[in-house]
């Protein structure tokens, strides 16, 4: 890793890549909230160059992190950064709101937690609580009987495991989130395939870090 630390400095790099991962284009614009940690003693750790070199798709052993804001500017990545206070958040909480260049949006909260560990805590207004080290699907659906059943059985079926499973919902028969930590890689096609299902709205793939 880059340093000077592992928790404001490289768990911020991934925190930034896995916004850009989840944003799933070349970022052009990126509104940062610092929370706690992060803002009071973040600039000192290089938190802010860390989060925006994450950002640019940079991993913590990248030795231009340092310079990432020199980077965003040369590939055209406007950023602005604020403090911001999330009561009973982490102290080491970022709020990254990106925009690609195909216009798609992403809004992620995460935290790092030490080590160069972190924990998305939430995307858009679900919260996730995952931690991104495995490959985690992240599907947004109608509450609905069998979905849950459907959605195991067609990763079965591709001989992939379910390591973790997290179910939300906001209310009966209303939107819910399945958080799915597989073992194995999660291909495109089977995505494709679930996103056909009748009933699921939305689905987010994090791939397993390498």
């Amino acid at each position: 890793m880059v340093g000077p630390s592992s928790s404001h400095t490289a768990g911020a790099v991934r925190i930034g890549y896995v916004a850009r991962t989840l944003l799933g284009s070349r970022p052009v614009k990126a509104s940062v909230g610092l929370h706690g940690s992060f803002a009071a003693t973040g600039t000192g750790h290089g938190t802010d160059r860390a989060l925006i070199a994450g950002l640019l798709g940079m991993r913590p052993d990248d030795m231009r992190i340092p310079e990432s804001f020199q980077v965003a500017e040369e590939e055209g990545l406007d950023f602005v950064f604020e403090e911001i206070r999330i009561p009973g958040a982490h102290p080491n909480t970022a709020v990254i709101h990106a925009e690609g260049e195909d216009g798609r949006t992403v809004r992620i909260q995460a935290s790092s937690l030490g080590g160069g560990r972190i924990m998305i805590d939430r995307i858009g207004d679900t919260d996730v609580h995952c931690t991104g080290e495995k490959p985690s699907l992240i599907i947004r659906n109608q509450d609905s009987p069998g979905m849950v059943a459907e959605v195991t059985r067609m990763l079965a079926a591709e001989n992939v495991n379910i390591a973790t499973l997290q179910l939300y919902r906001e209310r009966r028969g209303g939107n819910a989130v399945m958080i799915l930590e597989t073992d194995q890689p999660v291909e495109d096609a089977i995505a494709q395939r679930l996103r056909q299902v009748e009933g699921i709205l939305e689905i987010r793939y994090i791939p397993q870090e390498r």
